[in-house]
């Protein structure tokens, strides 16, 4: 399942949720900095976290340099369906963590 996301770095501390947009991308704010992709390893990390599924299971398909990022959630290594990650989606996008 892919995932759009608009990354915030830099930020006090970590929060996964809300909107960002008219493609409601998912705002995931980290506080690793945009350097040497510590930023981005946070995004894939905090966005495991936040979805209940191993960081093994996420994975950065484009966007490596920039706060626009598309992430592919392996629903075999998550060990749940795409519904069940579909619905906690939905639940991210309305409510945020």
């Amino acid at each position: 399942m892919r995932v759009a996301v608009r990354v915030r770095p830099g930020a006090s501390r970590t929060r996964v949720g809300g909107g960002y947009g008219d493609d409601a991308r998912l705002v995931v704010a980290v506080g690793a900095r945009a350097v040497d992709g510590k930023a981005t390893r946070a995004t894939l990390d905090a966005v495991a976290d936040a979805r209940g599924v191993r960081p093994r299971a996420v994975t950065l398909l484009s966007g490596a340099t920039s706060r626009d990022k598309v992430l592919v959630v392996d629903p075999v290594s998550a060990g749940v369906d795409d519904a069940e990650l579909a619905a906690r989606l939905r639940a991210l996008l309305v409510d945020p963590s």
